[in-house]
């Protein structure tokens, strides 16, 4: 978790700060998790879903990123209480959970982040790196209300039940997923049909209307929306948009692009 003298990810979030800019981590490589700390990158996600690395691969980008102050976000495969488990131990600021569609899946993700009685989170915590491995003797009071916790939005059934799941206690930001979305209506390679834009702007203005509303203390209630820029709905897009958190690349596609342009100047001299 962040430090004394660092403030989280989501306490800048509560504070109105952002909207953040992150990179989603494919190559589980630290050199390039460290590079996109040192580039400025607001957040990065570490991508253990689509990567291909699992918990052991990520600890040594998650301490890469620690060395340049970057928040790190953890995305598991699963809505599951033994990758979260696992994952929160490494102490991220966030994590990511995917296909959430409805709200007893939220409620389900956020108890696997909480200690009984509240979750079914298992207690390691006088060991783990979260906790500094039992040196931060303060972590189990501040660990909850620290870490960010981020629902994968990315299908209709969960845009239609999108306030619902927002609505949940615990449940930070709702990440809008536009590729399981767009294949989830029908349309696999094809993400920038004009009836995903639709159902995208659905979700979004749904999100939006529950963080304009006050919660029972007076307080702001819903969740941050965040969302994955596509060549249709470019980071400038988003931000206009009204979005809190936007992730705009992915590291191997970023590698990609500059090799095959790298190639391609060299064999047109």
């Amino acid at each position: 978790m962040a430090s004394a003298t660092t403030r989280s990810l989501k306490a800048r979030l509560n504070n109105g700060e952002g909207p953040f800019y992150g990179l989603f981590l494919l190559s589980f490589s630290p050199t390039l998790a460290e590079i996109a700390g040192h580039a400025g990158y607001d957040f990065v996600v570490v991508d253990m879903e689509h990567g291909s690395g699992g918990i052991s691969d990520a600890l040594p980008c998650l301490r890469a990123l620690a060395a340049t102050g970057t928040p790190a976000i953890l995305r598991i495969p699963d809505n599951s209480p033994t990758w979260a488990k696992k994952a929160l131990d490494l102490g991220p600021q966030g994590i990511m959970i995917p296909m959430i569609d409805c709200q007893l899946s939220a409620q389900q993700a956020v108890s696997h982040c909480r200690y009984p009685p509240a979750g079914v989170r298992g207690a390691a915590y006088p060991i783990v790196r979260a906790s500094k491995y039992g040196i931060d003797e303060d972590y189990i009071d501040k660990c909850e209300s620290e870490l960010l916790i981020m629902c994968q939005v990315e299908s209709e059934e969960a845009v239609r039940k999108v306030k619902e799941i927002a609505a949940v206690d615990g449940v930070d930001c709702i990440m809008i997923g536009p590729l399981d979305l767009s294949v989830s209506m029908g349309y696999l390679g094809d993400p920038g049909n004009g009836k995903v834009k639709e159902m995208i702007r659905v979700a979004e203005k749904a999100v939006l209307e529950t963080k304009a509303e006050k919660g029972s203390d007076g307080g702001s209630a819903g969740a941050y929306l965040a969302g994955f820029a596509m060549p249709q709905d470019g980071p400038e897009e988003l931000k206009k948009r009204g979005y809190n958190m936007v992730c705009g690349a992915v590291d191997v596609g970023l590698f990609k692009s500059a090799a095959v342009e790298d190639v391609k100047r060299f064999k047109l001299k």
